[in-house]
């Protein structure tokens, strides 16, 4: 049920304009039905069966010419390409019929798309080049059906509004590769409606049709077609790339680890077991203990991209079942920062390339979920825990300075953090060790304190990250300390004296979710889609 919201100060009022206004909008699609009508039916007019020279430019292509039964050479152009540059030359583009308009049964629009982007086909008669029957063709196909058009580029001289492309193609041939049925579950259109569209609609006293959450799911491919949807998978393979090529580029190797594993990769209860031939066997919660075990094997520097398994209980946007992971695990020769160098780095070469390569993808994705652009610095700011609480402090609120964030805090400090710094992506680091985990080392200037951090955007966590206590001894005693028994940890505390023989630690590792690390070997995780939630500020994951 959608509710009016209504001004408080004239009910009366509000409502006789409210009636006024769905009287009008009605009137409205009386007169656009109607007129509809006849154009039909001066189109129905036109008899496809009647002789026409052009007959050859239109049609279904057969069955028999989509078995590849020939390599005929013909170039298509993409949609997305189609610029004023080409003014006046043909083209061949192939694409989905999203709209289709008869005018009169002597002119018609498609508007055909392509990977989210759309132009303009317009059909109109003339003598050697359309033909009526043609235009009614065009005009009985079902939206969504595959078509080949051939035509003419022209650039109008005002916007076109109903389309990404600023140009028409003046079809000379059009040809259904494929056709979809007349009716379907979603219109395209109505999925791509952004919340704000519909809301300021009902406000106007319009109703419009809202695509709700388990209608996109039912119909998944169909509302993966929406310009936003497009948008949003390809940022997604964007930032995959950028993170592979920057890696690669700081001397990281690429590795793959096992996904299905004999027991729990990080402890705890949140993961999925199975049964494996007799055997129990667990999907794995994170690749981290092999990560450091490529990192003991001498790689010096790792990273992986790929499937992460958690039973979470919880349903967020920071609680999925099964994501694809970022992991980076890598040495340190002396000091922790040098990570957060790494992850600095990273970042702004992903914003970086988000924003000059993604540009159209970014613009699909706000039309539909309209965002503010993240605001980030050329050296990323790094504040100390201790300095992040005294902010909170001054605006009012009291922060245990040995204690931990909770979300509310961590989503007011960013908007602190945005306001002074006018920055949306930071480091907090420097925290409290008592909130930290058994293996975190302690600073060497107050062990109060540990060599850890977070990474934020927007005020939401994206990695957690510290340097591991790497001597065996001193692991024992601080697991001692902390009530822990010592023989359930023996495997992990043992591979320090048997594998790292030097006596000055050279690993380090950070990862999204705290588990036991090998060494000082510093790594960081995070999730393409976590990312992606937050550069664009989708509230809901599922989105993504």
């Amino acid at each position: 049920m959608e509710e009016e919201q209504q001004p408080q100060n004239d009910p009366n009022a509000t409502n006789t304009q409210s009636k006024k206004a769905m009287k009008k909008e009605a009137a409205k699609l009386e007169k656009q039905r109607r007129r509809d009508e006849r154009t039909a039916s001066a189109v129905a007019g036109v008899s496809l069966d009647a002789s026409d020279p052009l007959a050859a430019s239109y049609g279904d292509v057969p069955l028999e010419d989509l078995q590849s039964k020939a390599v005929t050479g013909r170039k298509w152009t993409e949609i997305g390409a189609l610029a004023p540059e080409l003014k006046d030359q043909a083209v061949l583009i192939r694409g989905r019929a999203q709209t289709i308009r008869a005018v009169s049964k002597k002119m018609a629009f498609l508007v055909v798309r392509e990977k989210g982007f759309t132009v303009q086909c317009v059909l109109s008669v003339a003598p050697d080049l359309v033909s009526p029957q043609m235009v009614k063709f065009a005009t009985g196909l079902s939206r969504e059906s595959f078509v080949d058009i051939e035509g003419i580029v022209s650039v109008p001289k005002d916007s076109i509004k109903g389309a990404t492309q600023q140009v028409e193609i003046q079809a000379r041939k059009i040809y259904c590769i494929s056709k979809a049925l007349p009716a379907l579950p979603v219109n395209i259109e109505d999925a791509a409606r952004s919340e704000l569209e519909i809301e300021k609609a009902l406000q106007a006293g319009e109703q419009l049709v809202r695509v709700n959450q388990d209608t996109r799911l039912n119909y998944r491919v169909l509302d993966l077609r929406t310009p936003a949807n497009q948008g949003i998978f390809r940022v997604q393979c964007q930032v995959e790339n950028i993170f592979r090529q920057f890696l690669l580029s700081e001397g990281f190797v690429g590795i793959h680890t096992p996904k299905l594993i004999a027991g729990s990769s990080e402890g705890g209860s949140a993961v999925f077991r199975l049964d494996y031939k007799g055997q129990p066997a667990c999907l794995a919660q994170s690749p981290q203990l092999h990560k450091q075990m490529a990192i003991c094997g001498d790689f010096a520097r790792v990273f992986e991209i790929g499937p992460v398994f958690r039973a979470e209980d919880s349903f967020t946007h920071r609680h999925l079942c099964e994501f694809t992971g970022l992991d980076v695990e890598m040495e340190i020769k002396e000091h922790y920062s040098e990570v957060m160098d790494i992850v600095d780095l990273l970042f702004v070469a992903m914003f970086d390339s988000l924003n000059e390569k993604c540009q159209k993808e970014l613009e699909a994705i706000g039309r539909q979920y309209p965002f503010q652009p993240l605001k980030y610095l050329r050296k990323t700011l790094r504040l100390t825990f201790a300095e992040g609480v005294q902010m909170l402090k001054e605006a009012g609120i009291e922060i245990d300075p040995l204690g931990d964030l909770n979300t509310e805090s961590e989503r007011k400090l960013g908007q602190l953090v945005s306001e002074k710094y006018g920055t949306d992506f930071y480091i907090l680091h420097r925290y409290p060790l008592a909130v930290r985990p058994f293996y975190t080392m302690p600073c060497c200037d107050n062990p109060v304190y540990s060599n850890s951090f977070d990474v934020f955007i927007r005020g939401e966590e994206i990695i957690s990250g510290a340097q591991r206590v790497h001597v065996p001894e001193f692991l024992t005693e601080r697991a001692e300390s902390l009530g822990i028994d010592v023989k359930t940890i023996s495997t992990y505390i043992d591979s320090f004296r048997k594998f790292l023989h030097s006596p000055v630690p050279t690993i380090f590792s950070f990862n999204c979710s705290c588990t036991l690390d090998f060494p000082r070997n510093p790594g960081f995780s995070y999730t393409i889609k976590s990312v992606l939630h937050l550069i664009v500020n989708l509230c809901n994951t599922l989105a993504i």
